[in-house]
């Protein structure tokens, strides 16, 4: 998009109240802020207002809105890809395609342009380099069952979260569920998002975990790593993100998908982008890592009938979710 065609849309979105509203699947209020900065600071008069939940809350919340008639969402991008295709079925979505999009992977864009993928989100191995040395750290699925770890882990429930849950069925795949009961005789702490097991190996109750999301390349002087698995599976998904038919400011909406699809915006992605012209040093293109696959877990995401099983008997074998919401948004707020 031009200069001008970007500034013509900031000054509509001015004149529609100044407002914007997105939904952002997530799970720490705090994640607010990686879509807030850089926009607000380009973009100053723009009222912009996220709500980090569960992917699976915001998709209700969204159906719900649809069934009552009182839509107040501008954006939504989700961890759930199954609901892209439901929601333009419905006639929920509204297409618009921003400069940068010929450069996303075509087989992450829907064809008519009423969702497409804005960047990429990983889980893997997470761990505190000042408490076990990077060449120390747990990589592969197996290193988790090493006697030093035991009592040392920490991991999402994959029952409360499908990506996880994908995560789970791949590398059970791989090395059967024998090696899950030997994960769980380690001892594993088990907690409700995936920025919980961040927070207790900061705090120093844990000291690894491989269903987290951490920066790939950290702050100077951040002693976190985010380490690749070489021969493993490790979960990597296309965020997907659509603007709702009847959302509020429209031209907010466009500017928001315009801007996060920049070039700017893209290089800044704490993880991978999602246009295949810009990369990040020190990693290669996500498309070149031959241990995940975005595609497998969209496939898996639509069936949704596989997922519910798989929830239920990693349920069996870990035993029901326990804990609150972490992002600590209310489930019958609107």
């Amino acid at each position: 998009m031009s200069t001008d065609a970007l500034q013509d849309l900031y000054e509509r979105a001015r004149a529609e109240d100044g407002g914007l509203v997105v939904y952002a699947g997530g799970d720490a209020p705090e994640q607010a802020q990686m879509y807030t900065a850089g926009f607000t600071e380009a973009f100053p008069g723009i009222d912009i207002e996220v709500t980090v939940d569960l992917s699976k809350f915001h998709n209700a919340r969204i159906d719900a809105q649809h069934i009552r008639g009182d839509n107040r969402v501008d954006v939504v991008h989700v961890q759930t890809v199954n609901d892209f295709p439901h929601w333009k079925e419905q006639g929920l979505l509204q297409p618009f395609r921003p400069e940068g999009l010929d450069q996303v992977d075509p087989d992450f864009v829907d064809p008519d342009g009423t969702y497409y993928a804005l960047f990429v989100f990983a889980f893997s191995n997470v761990v505190d380099t000042n408490v076990i040395p990077e060449d120390q750290a747990p990589r592969e699925a197996l290193d988790y069952l090493r006697p030093d770890l035991k009592d040392r882990i920490v991991l999402t429930y994959p029952h409360d979260d499908d990506a996880v849950l994908y995560q789970f069925d791949q590398i059970i795949a791989r090395h059967g569920y024998g090696w899950l009961e030997k994960l769980l005789a380690q001892n594993p702490l088990w907690v409700r998002g995936t920025a919980t097991p961040l927070a207790v190996i900061g705090s120093g109750e844990r000291a690894a975990t491989f269903t987290s999301f951490y920066y790939l390349n950290p702050p100077e002087g951040d002693s976190m790593r985010f380490i690749l698995p070489k021969e493993d599976f490790f979960q990597a998904w296309y965020q997907t993100g659509a603007i709702l038919k009847d959302a509020p400011h429209p031209a907010a909406a466009k500017l928001y998908m315009s801007y996060r699809l920049s070039r700017q915006a893209q290089q800044a992605s704490a993880q991978w982008p999602a246009r295949r012209d810009v990369q990040i040093p020190g990693w290669q293109p996500i498309n070149e890592y031959r241990n995940t696959d975005p595609s497998g877990f969209r496939d898996f995401m639509l069936d949704r009938a596989r997922v519910e099983r798989l929830r239920g008997v990693m349920e069996d074998f870990i035993g029901p979710v326990q804990g609150d919401n972490p992002t600590g948004v209310d489930r019958t707020w609107h």
